[in-house]
C-alpha cells in the first residue's frame, strides 16, 4: 500500500497535480444502449432515425434483436455485441440499456434482458423501464386517436397490442397496453374503450387464437356506433405494404371501422422519451439546470413589481416565467425555452402564497403526478372536465412553492405596519388575505398568517398595538366571499370606533379588490404587498436547496468513480 502511494505521488508531480485532482475524482460515464426489435428495412430505417437523433445529445448506439433470437451465441449477438463495444471505445464505464419495447412482458424482450450482460465486456448494465410506464407514450396513443376520433361519446375505442405467446404474456401486455388506454379516456370520454392483444404468429395455436380475436373484434364493429381501431406497438416494417399495420387494415377493410395503418413509431414523443430516460440515468451539470416560476400574474405594473424580486437572480439561473393560474400551454412554451437552452432539469416554481396551492394541478402537469386534479379553485378542474394537457418534454422536474410560509415574510409585514403606523398603541392592524374556497385550506392560510403574526408580535413596538389579526375575503368564491366580507367589514366597524385601522394587503402584490369590498368604512391600507427582497432570497434558497439535490457531491461522484 505504501509503495502503490508513493508511486501516485510520484506520477502527480511527474504529470502535474491538477491531474490527480480531476482524476481522483472522475465520475463513471454512462452511455445507453437502446434495445429494438428487429423490424425488417424500413422498421429499422425508422428506429436507426431515431437514435441517430438521441446520440446527437447522448452517447447512445443501437442494438437489435429479432424473432429468432436463440441467445448469446445466435445471429443476433454481433449487432448487441457491436453496439457495446462502440459504447466501450467511447469511454464508458457503464451500460444503460433502454428497452423499445411496450411492455417488460414482450417475449423478445424477456428473452434478451437476462443475457446482455454477455455481450458487454464485463461492464455494468441496469436497464431503464419500458415504453408504457411513461405518459410520454401515452400521448402518442392519444394523438392516434384524435386523428380518427369525431365524436367520442359515441364512438367505441379499441387498441391493438401484439406479441403474446401464451394466457400469462397476453395478459401482461394488456394490462401495459390498458394503461395507455386510461390514458387516453382522460381526455376523450369514450362510450366503450378497450385494448386487445394479437398473438406472435409463432406463439402454439396462434392462428386460432388470432381468429377468436378477430371475431370478437368483428362482434365489436357491428355494434351501433362508430368504432376506431388504433394501434399501440412497434411491429415489422419490411415496407409499406409488409407491415403488421398493413396486415391489420386488411383484416378489417370491409368493414367501417375507423382505422390509420399509424403504429407508435414514428413520432416525436419518442425522442423525447429516450432524451428524458436518459435524464433520468445521469446528474445534471450546473448549466443543465434552469427554472420556470409561476406567479399568479395580473396586469403588466402588477408583473413588472413581481418581477424586480425575480431579476436579481437571471444572472445566475436560466429561468423563464409561466404566469396564470397553471395554464398547460403557458407552461409548456417556458419549459421548451429552457430546453432550447440545453436545460434538463428544471427547478419550477409555485410563485403562490403556500406550498399546496395550485400544486395538484401543476405536478399533473409536470407529469409528477398520475392523478388529475379535481379541486376547482386550487387546481382548476372538476370531475366532469378532461384532464389538464401535460407537457411534451424530456426535462425533469423538481418543485417547491410556499412564500408566506417562509419565516422572513414576517419582517415584510413588519415593514408594511411600520409604513402606516403612528401610534401602535391606538391601532388596530388587520392582515388580509386572498383565501381559500374550502374551511380546511382557508384555516391553514390563517394559521400560516398568524404565525407570522407571532413573530411581528416579538418586537416589542407592535406587542403595544391594539390587536392584530388575520383575515381572509375569499374572493373568488361568491357564497364564502359574501359571509367573510361581512365579517372583515363588521371588524373594521367596530375597531374604528376605537382608534386607527390599518389593512395590510397581505398579497404578493396591490390589494386586489379590497377597496371595492370595503367602501364606505374608516381604515387606511398599505397596498405595496409582498415584493421585497426578502422574496428574492425565498426563491434563491429553494433553487440553491433543489440545485444541490439534483447535483451529486464530491463524495458521491468519488464513490461512483470508475476504479
Amino acid at each position: 500500500m505504501y509503495k502503490h502511494t508513493i508511486s501516485v505521488l510520484a506520477a502527480a508531480v511527474m504529470l502535474g497535480a491538477s491531474w490527480m485532482t480531476a482524476s481522483a475524482a472522475t465520475p463513471s460515464k454512462v452511455g445507453f444502449l437502446v434495445v429494438a426489435p428487429d423490424r425488417g428495412f424500413l422498421g429499422n430505417q425508422e428506429v436507426r432515425s431515431l437514435v441517430d437523433e438521441f446520440k446527437k445529445s447522448y452517447t447512445a448506439t443501437l442494438g437489435l434483436a429479432g424473432r429468432d433470437y436463440t441467445g448469446v451465441e445466435g445471429e443476433y449477438a454481433a449487432y448487441l455485441s457491436r453496439a457495446a463495444q462502440e459504447l466501450k471505445q467511447a469511454g464508458v464505464t457503464e451500460i444503460v440499456a433502454i428497452p423499445l419495447f411496450l411492455s417488460e412482458a414482450d417475449p423478445l424482450f424477456k428473452r434478451v434482458r437476462p443475457l446482455l450482460p454477455a455481450y458487454t465486456g464485463g461492464l455494468p448494465v441496469r436497464w431503464a423501464q419500458a415504453m408504457a410506464h411513461d405518459y410520454l407514450i401515452g400521448q402518442i396513443l392519444l394523438d392516434r386517436v384524435e386523428a380518427l376520433s369525431e365524436h367520442p361519446e359515441s364512438e367505441r375505442l379499441i387498441v391493438v397490442a401484439t406479441g403474446a405467446l401464451d394466457s400469462a404474456s397476453e395478459k401482461a401486455i394488456k394490462v401495459d397496453t390498458e394503461k395507455l388506454v386510461g390514458y387516453v379516456t382522460r381526455y376523450k370520454h369514450f362510450r366503450e374503450a378497450e385494448a386487445v392483444v394479437y398473438y406472435d404468429r409463432e406463439a402454439e395455436n396462434a392462428e386460432q387464437k388470432n381468429q377468436e380475436i378477430k371475431a370478437y373484434l368483428m362482434s365489436q364493429m357491428a355494434k351501433h356506433g362508430r368504432t376506431l381501431l388504433v394501434p399501440a406497438f412497434i411491429g415489422p416494417k419490411f415496407d409499406y405494404s409488409m407491415s403488421l399495420t398493413s396486415w391489420l387494415d386488411d383484416q378489417f377493410k370491409q368493414t367501417h371501422v375507423a382505422y390509420k395503418p399509424e403504429e407508435l413509431l414514428p413520432h416525436p414523443n419518442a425522442l423525447l422519451w429516450l432524451k428524458k430516460t436518459a435524464n433520468r440515468e445521469t446528474p445534471p451539470t450546473v448549466g443543465e439546470i434552469g427554472a420556470v416560476i409561476m406567479p399568479h400574474g395580473s396586469t403588466q405594473p402588477w408583473n413588472d413589481a413581481v418581477e424586480t424580486t425575480i431579476q436579481p437572480l437571471m444572472a445566475k439561473y436560466p429561468i423563464e416565467m409561466a404566469y396564470g393560474m397553471g395554464d398547460p400551454r403557458i407552461i409548456q412554451d417556458a419549459v421548451s425555452r429552457l430546453e432550447q437552452r440545453g436545460i434538463r432539469r428544471i427547478i419550477f416554481v409555485r410563485m403562490y402564497a403556500l406550498d399546496h396551492q395550485m400544486k395538484p394541478l401543476t405536478d399533473y402537469i409536470l407529469g409528477l403526478s398520475e392523478h388529475t386534479p379535481s379541486d376547482g379553485h386550487g387546481g382548476g378542474h372538476d370531475h366532469s372536465a378532461s384532464a389538464p394537457l401535460q407537457v411534451r418534454t424530456a426535462a425533469l422536474f423538481s418543485t417547491f412553492g410556499g412564500y408566506e410560509q417562509n419565516p422572513e415574510i414576517a419582517q415584510v409585514l413588519h415593514k408594511r405596519i411600520a409604513e402606516l403606523s403612528k401610534d401602535p398603541a391606538n391601532e388596530t392592524v388587520l392582515l388580509l388575505a386572498h383565501g381559500e374556497a374550502t374551511d380546511e385550506g382557508n384555516d391553514k392560510w390563517l394559521a400560516v398568517i398568524s404565525k407570522n403574526i407571532d413573530r411581528i408580535r416579538q418586537d416589542p413596538r407592535w406587542a403595544k398595538l391594539k390587536t392584530i389579526k388575520a383575515l381572509t375575503v375569499r374572493e373568488d368564491w361568491p357564497k364564502e366571499r359574501e359571509k367573510a366580507v361581512a365579517g372583515v367589514r363588521a371588524t373594521i366597524e367596530e375597531a374604528s370606533k376605537h382608534g386607527r385601522v390599518l389593512v395590510i394587503a397581505n398579497r404578493l402584490y396591490g390589494s386586489g379588490p379590497y377597496k371595492k369590498m370595503l367602501h364606505g368604512l374608516t381604515y387606511e391600507i398599505n397596498e405595496k404587498g409582498l415584493v421585497d427582497p426578502i422574496l428574492t432570497r425565498w426563491l434563491e434558497d429553494g433553487m440553491t436547496r433543489l440545485t444541490a439535490e439534483l447535483i451529486p457531491s464530491k463524495s458521491e461522484q468519488s464513490a461512483n468513480a470508475h476504479p
